[in-house]
């Protein structure tokens, strides 16, 4: 089993992250070692100059996201955790890939519209990222990417990518299969819960922050939107209590169907409450060891380094494999 994901240092992560990126992050990584297989993670800086951005914040939020997904389980000892830009393989790749993929393919992906129509200037890099995340994946011939809800189109267009590439120059690819959470796949903002929660767009209130304050979050899910009645239940027509149910699934463990048993007839007050605390009761030790981890920046760099060094060897095969296959003359490299 090998699992590779990547996550942007951008914006502050939130509960949503946690619930479809880091909390399986960590499942996979160690699944992934109990297999005998390897396990990568990339903090995907490249993505995030795509839009408009400050150098100093992408720089800070970087070491910030680094430190966020050791404390949330990602072990250096049982997984490779680094910067794209420190691996410059990801870049050579995406420049291959783009050589099979179409530009009808990238024009009706959904997130660049979504981000396109939020700029004034829409830059060349919001259009071809997509192919850079799947040079991302396919670079480490991952079968397994453990990723949200709203990433399905981009993991079909990297199969896309790689099936068209084997087909034209020879097996190179692992066809990638997505992982994706029987519960919380997608959580959405407690304010508007039909919209997602992300860590720009959605409103402040109804955003819960890994780093918020205990106090904040209790208070974004006291006033978090239900409906008028008081069944604590999942249903199409009730997306705020199912959107809670989900994260107090999440936050303890307990399957939704315990949950609504536990809760049948109590109302939304007391049920409101729980769910924060449980949310508390999560990111609080997370909260700690991310601080220690942060206030030792020169320790985060050396094992970020530590970390593309071993993604640069793992990659280094299969970047070599596709510059032979397409036909370059690889001279600083011939035997």
């Amino acid at each position: 089993m090998r699992v590779f994901s990547g996550i942007q240092p951008s914006g502050n992560p939130t509960f949503g992250n946690y619930s479809g990126g880091f909390r399986q992050y960590v499942a996979t990584q160690d699944r992934a070692v109990e297999s005998g297989g390897a396990a990568f993670f990339c903090l995907v800086d490249l993505h995030a100059i795509t839009v408009e951005y400050d150098p100093a914040d992408l720089r800070e939020r970087t070491l910030d996201l680094a430190a966020l997904l050791y404390a949330t389980g990602l072990d250096p000892a049982r997984a490779t955790v680094f910067a794209q830009s420190d691996v410059p393989a990801h870049a050579e790749a995406a420049w291959l890939l783009g050589a099979v993929t179409s530009y009808g393919q990238l024009g009706r992906m959904i997130q660049f519209k979504e981000k396109g129509a939020r700029q004034e200037f829409v830059s060349a890099a919001l259009f071809i990222y997509p192919v850079l995340m799947a040079a991302d994946i396919l670079l480490y011939q991952a079968d397994t990417v453990p990723i949200g809800d709203d990433q399905r189109q981009h993991l079909e267009l990297a199969r896309d990518i790689a099936e068209r590439f084997n087909q034209r120059f020879g097996e190179t690819f692992v066809m990638p299969d997505g992982v994706y959470p029987e519960t919380g796949a997608r959580i959405m903002d407690l304010q508007s819960p039909v919209e997602k929660m992300g860590k720009t767009g959605s409103s402040e209130a109804g955003t819960v922050r890994l780093l918020d304050p205990p106090d904040v979050i209790r208070k974004k899910f006291r006033s978090a939107v239900t409906d008028s009645g008081r069944d604590v239940r999942r249903a199409d027509d009730k997306p705020g209590v199912t959107n809670l149910i989900d994260i107090f699934s999440v936050a303890t463990g307990d399957a939704p169907e315990v949950i609504e048993a536990r809760y049948d007839g109590e109302g939304y007050g007391q049920f409101k409450q729980d769910v924060g605390e449980a949310v508390v009761a999560l990111v609080e030790p997370i909260q700690e060891r991310y601080r220690a981890l942060r206030s030792d920046e020169p320790e985060l760099r050396t094992m970020l380094a530590l970390g593309a060094e071993k993604a640069a060897a793992a990659s280094a095969p299969t970047l070599e494999s596709m510059y032979e296959r397409m036909g370059f003359v690889r001279a600083s490299r011939s035997s």
